[in-house]
């Protein structure tokens, strides 16, 4: 069948309807799929290439009458672009119409969205993808602080002459430099809670294996062994954060009690009542020869039951 050529005049089984003024082109077989036909001012209709009848010099001939060419829905010229807007290899091979407006349908991943958004947001993405290597060192360094490695410095908080019996926490306050994002370097007031532990307790905070603690890759930090006599508690509450004490209950005899909420915790951290999702949180602890008594300062995240750290 000889193609159609734009401006050729269309005629339905009962009358002449208008002229062609676009054609639609499949973008796979680079055959023409539709017409668009302009009805005489009445709008525009597309026509699938199975209405037409026959197709002569300067006259299209459709199988249908004009009542079912009118029925179609009106032509949508914002689902489509024109052959110059998208590459389409070979396309002069196969396309023989008179230069005009030929048509292929948006590509289905761009079929909702409307043109001038479509290509302004296509002009976005291709500025930012210009800048980003220039912007990249600028984000990588406002992100930096996100992603510091948590510190593993050893502190010292004091000296054990300050524990005059077993199994009784002893509050070691000490000062610590911080640096919260991009503010300034201040010091800030910490805790830790220390005991030196029968052998009662140690059995049940270390149940008869060394603590290993590690960081974020799984290198080892430190090991609190079973035996050494040491043991120290954040001075954290795991339920909320709050700061715990050391306190006589009238029945449960010496504790640890939170008094935000009334987590109780027996020596050897283990809860023994209270909303407290897990036992006390320890920490790496070691003692130098002439007595002071150094740890890791860590937090962990409050409220859950695993031991998640966070500092």
């Amino acid at each position: 069948m000889q193609q159609p050529k734009l401006k050729s005049k269309v005629r339905c089984t009962d009358r002449d309807i208008g002229e062609v003024t676009k054609v639609v082109l499949d973008p796979l077989s680079h055959e023409i799929s539709h017409i668009v036909v302009s009805m005489n001012g009445s709008g525009e209709r597309q026509v699938g290439m199975g209405h037409v009848q026959a197709v002569m010099e300067d006259l299209v001939e459709l199988r249908a009458p004009s009542s079912d060419i009118a029925a179609l829905p009106p032509f949508r010229r914002d689902d489509y672009v024109t052959t110059h807007e998208v590459e389409i290899s070979h396309l002069e091979d196969d396309l023989h119409v008179t230069p005009g407006e030929v048509l292929v349908p948006f590509p289905a991943l761009e079929k909702d969205v409307k043109r001038r958004t479509f290509f302004m947001n296509f002009t976005h993405v291709i500025g930012f993808l210009i800048g980003l290597p220039m912007a990249y060192p600028i984000l990588r360094f406002l992100m930096k602080p996100m992603y510091m490695p948590f510190d593993n410095e050893w502190l010292q908080v004091g000296n054990v002459s300050k524990i005059k019996q077993d199994d009784l926490g002893v509050q070691f306050q000490y000062k610590k430099k911080v640096k919260e994002a991009y503010m300034p370097e201040s010091e800030v007031e910490k805790s830790v809670w220390v005991l030196k532990a029968s052998s009662e307790v140690r059995d049940k905070v270390y149940q008869g294996k060394d603590q290993e603690f590690r960081d974020a890759f799984g290198k080892l930090i430190w090991t609190n062994k079973k035996d050494f006599p040491y043991i120290a508690f954040s001075g954290k509450c795991p339920h909320l954060g709050c700061a715990f004490k050391w306190r006589q209950h009238k029945t449960l005899g010496q504790v640890f009690l939170c008094p935000c909420h009334l987590s109780i915790y027996d020596a050897s951290g283990k809860v023994l009542d209270g909303p407290a999702p897990r036992a006390l949180d320890a920490l790496p602890i070691r003692v130098s020869a002439s007595g002071e008594v150094e740890v890791v300062d860590m937090e962990f995240k409050a409220g859950v039951k695993s031991q998640i750290r966070i500092v």
